[in-house]
């Protein structure tokens, strides 16, 4: 889990924030000065905020539960459709629909309404429908798919939230915290960082300072769900041999049981001779 460097954050502008007169004074623990305007983000406390997030991440991606990415504006979607892509995590990069962790049964539904489509697309059903009736039903199954197809194995509700621009998706925060969610946040000097749990103060306007920040953390998760692979395949050997070893005890007792039920049954041989006599 390699935390970016100093010169690396420099490098892909995360220190340049907003206008001084755009500023949220709650930010001010984050902010290192202010040049020509512009307030500059003190980098050493970005790189120690990322490795403090990611160490968080990395046990959650390791004790196998979802972290859920959001990012609508236009300099993050790629980062994150790779990067949360590659490890499989699920993420909105298309509008938030409203209430999707409040109302999470509902947009559970919209996400079978994909796979029903898809079924009857399968076993002929389509096949019995006019054109009019597949072109509007194929055009549903792309809008569910732009707007909820990231989602589509998120079967409960994540376990944390990681967010690009907190001020962009303030109801994405808001419903996380309702819920007690734990919210990850690259936050800006504009924003306000009191709803999120794990602040990682950097620029969340340039392409390059977003990568940088999801390279680090997605990196981590990807650790962590290598390290959750591992002990699986550690434990099934481990049950293996206990179960094993279950019929080996089993079959000790029998034998020990045995030489004990003989002597039970001696004196009702010799009733039977008493009797006979």
């Amino acid at each position: 889990m390699a935390t970016p460097t100093f010169d690396q954050l420099l490098d892909a502008g995360c220190h340049f924030g907003h206008l001084k007169r755009k500023w949220n004074p709650a930010m001010a623990p984050y902010i290192f000065m202010e040049r020509n305007g512009i307030h500059i983000i003190d980098l050493y406390k970005t790189a120690a905020k990322i490795e403090e997030a990611s160490k968080a991440l990395k046990q959650i991606a390791k004790s196998g539960k979802k972290v859920l990415f959001v990012a609508t504006k236009k300099q993050a979607k790629e980062a994150i459709e790779s990067k949360a892509g590659a490890i499989n995590m699920p993420y909105v990069t298309e509008r938030w629909p409203g209430g999707m962790l409040t109302n999470f049964p509902t947009i559970r539904k919209a996400v079978k309404k994909m796979t029903t489509i898809d079924k009857m697309a399968k076993d002929g059903t389509f096949d019995n429908l006019s054109k009019r009736e597949k072109l509007q039903i194929t055009r549903q199954r792309a809008k569910l798919e732009k707007n909820l197809g990231s989602i589509a194995d998120l079967g409960r509700l994540p376990s944390a939230l990681f967010v690009v621009d907190v001020m962009k998706e303030h109801i994405a925060v808001a419903e996380a915290k309702r819920l007690g969610i734990p919210v990850f946040a690259i936050v800006d000097t504009n924003s306000n960082p009191a709803d999120v749990d794990y602040v990682i103060p950097a620029n969340d306007d340039a392409s390059k300072s977003i990568d940088i920040v999801l390279e680090a953390v997605c990196s981590a998760m990807a650790e962590g769900l290598e390290e959750r692979k591992v002990e699986k395949i550690d434990n099934p050997e481990e049950k293996e041999q206990a179960e094993g070893e279950a019929p080996a005890r089993r079959r000790r007792v029998r034998r020990n049981e045995a030489p004990a039920a003989a002597p039970a049954e001696a004196p009702k041989a010799e009733e039977k001779a008493a009797d006979a006599e």
